[in-house]
């Protein structure tokens, strides 16, 4: 049976407008083990994890939370209702450092109004609406915010690039050879 996010992709939409951009791009450090990336928004990207199945992540390499991966959606399905509800995945990414007012005047400024009623973004969404049968999330901030607040953080699992790029230990107990730590090192600084 044909899921909803293979649907999604036969749509061919340019998800640019929205902050899916379908793209070939390269994990980063904090990308999850077992992630399956199903957009990018410029260095954002969102995933799945292969061990919650259908939850959809927001991978953020320059976090501004105490998380550089956390859930968006409980289910791809919820992910493009919520992107229906706010016009763009800008919008959801950054509930993780908001509260409800800081919120509510992001959706309402001017610039995000106007951004969310060009023609291009009109037509995605509405091809997303009307093709794949979807209505808006009635109440997206605190749909996000409870999601974020239960998940287990800590149960995520990571490569070693992750802690050697945080300088923490790794959790298998190993320690990157010298030659390993310079490339990465190296490799990083570039990115």
């Amino acid at each position: 049976m044909e899921t909803l996010y293979e649907k999604y992709k036969k749509l061919n939409l340019d998800g640019s407008w929205i902050g899916l951009t379908q793209a070939d791009g390269d994990p980063y450090f904090c990308t999850p083990v077992g992630a399956e990336i199903i957009g990018w928004d410029n260095a954002i990207h969102y995933c799945f994890i292969e061990a919650w199945g259908d939850m959809v992540f927001c991978v953020n390499p320059e976090t501004c939370c105490d998380f550089y991966v956390y859930p968006i959606a409980k289910t791809f399905r919820d992910f493009l209702r919520l992107i229906l509800a706010v016009g763009t995945t800008n919008t959801l990414q950054q509930i993780i450092g908001w509260d409800q007012t800081l919120f509510e005047a992001f959706v309402a400024a001017p610039e995000e109004r106007e951004y969310r009623s060009r023609p291009e973004v009109v037509q995605v969404l509405h091809t997303i609406r009307k093709t794949l049968q979807l209505t808006p999330m009635e109440a997206p901030f605190p749909y996000v915010k409870e999601l974020q607040s239960q998940f287990p953080y800590a149960q995520i699992c990571f490569s070693n690039d992750y802690y050697d790029t945080l300088g923490l230990e790794r959790p298998d107990g190993t320690v990157p050879d010298a030659n390993e730590s310079e490339v990465e090192s190296i490799a990083f600084r570039f990115e």
